[in-house]
């Protein structure tokens, strides 16, 4: 019976302890959490607002190489990633003559010949008559005159022939159009042709065949774009930040130097062209086409009170922080009206409303 009685009171015992326990389990989870903020003091700091506009690193000017006759490509004497100083060849261009105009040009020639061979004849007679006194001296030098005319005529027909069959004279071949050469000092950038492709001069018709792309890399510029609602407040002459994707390690400076006045669109938004003068060293290689993005400062704040922005609660045109008053037992803030300034998208500035001996809430604080 004992054994009976002692095993009922143990029984209730654990039953009356897990009602106490189930009690205080719910009472406790019935009982609001507090919730703990993490406070930041208001500091004085420099705050810059800037954009970013997003394009490409080019040379200032490319020049494109072109033939001033037409032909075939018969030798290359660069290629692309060379340097080249003006005037010097870049390739040479054999000439197809036209099989109507090479007939024209040696029918000319032999036309030519025969009047040469006729005044050689006529000036021989006309010589021995003027030695005999037979003719005056007026007619011996039109005479004269008539044999030179018709040598030049023949020298001319000859260099006609020689610049439609081999597109050179004898004469001028230190200035042959045959021979393409650069015009400015710079990298050869590109080369589009090969040995054996045709090839035109530029004419009212056509812009001619590109040769070789050349530009000096010492001259570069940075092109991107801006949008329309901060181009109000980008102005030439402006510093730029330049970061290239290629050379990640490295920032560059730069001037803002023109600014389109026209806009175009894009996707929607309206977009204007930049250019701005990219200062590199000597020491770091930089081509043609790498694409960059360019900071600009829009507006700065030097040593100016600022606070994280998500300590902000803004509610209309106004702003709003809660100051930290009471921390035992329990946080406790007062909501404070504020003024507020520039803001560089992670701490804005505060114009009114704090000091540096402020305590504002910030984000909650992980349990």
């Amino acid at each position: 019976m004992k054994t009976r009685k002692a095993v009922k009171m143990a029984l209730l015992t654990i039953v009356g302890l897990v009602f106490v326990w189930t009690f205080v389990f719910l009472w406790r989870k019935s009982q609001p959490e507090e919730t703990v903020y993490e406070v930041v003091s208001p500091e004085k700091a420099d705050l810059e607002k800037t954009t970013v506009a997003t394009g490409k690193v080019e040379p200032r000017d490319e020049v494109e190489i072109k033939p001033q006759i037409s032909g075939i490509i018969d030798i290359l004497y660069k290629e692309a990633g060379q340097q080249v100083k003006k005037n010097e060849v870049i390739a040479k261009v054999k000439v197809i003559p036209e099989l109507g105009t090479l007939n024209a040009a040696e029918s000319r020639v032999r036309l030519a010949e025969i009047n040469v061979r006729q005044a050689e004849t006529d000036f021989g007679r006309v010589e021995q008559l003027h030695n005999d006194k037979l003719i005056s001296d007026e007619e011996y030098e039109q005479s004269e005159v008539s044999l030179k005319q018709q040598r030049e005529e023949l020298q001319a027909a000859k260099d006609n022939l020689e610049i439609v069959r081999d597109g050179i004279t004898q004469r001028s071949a230190d200035i042959s159009s045959t021979l393409i050469r650069s015009t400015i000092d710079g990298l050869i950038l590109d080369v589009p042709v090969k040995v054996g492709n045709s090839v035109i001069m530029a004419n009212t018709m056509n812009d001619g065949t590109t040769i070789a792309t050349v530009a000096d890399m010492n001259d570069l510029i940075f092109r991107g774009n801006i949008d329309e609602t901060e181009v109000g407040r980008v102005h030439e002459g402006m510093p730029v930040k330049l970061t290239i994707g290629a050379l990640q390690d490295l920032t560059f400076d730069a001037t803002l130097e023109y600014i389109s006045p026209k806009a175009t669109e894009d996707n929607g938004a309206n977009q204007f062209e930049i250019k701005a003068a990219v200062e590199a060293p000597d020491s770091v290689v930089i081509r043609s086409g790498y694409s960059a993005n360019a900071e600009i400062v829009l507006e700065r704040a030097a040593r100016t009170l600022a606070i994280p922005e998500g300590c902000v609660e803004f509610d209309g045109d106004s702003t709003f922080v809660y100051v930290l008053t009471d921390s035992v037992p329990h946080q406790r803030f007062r909501r404070t009206p504020i003024a507020v300034g520039l803001s560089d998208g992670i701490r804005i500035a505060v114009l009114r409303g704090l000091t540096e001996q402020d305590k504002v809430r910030g984000v909650e604080k992980q349990q």
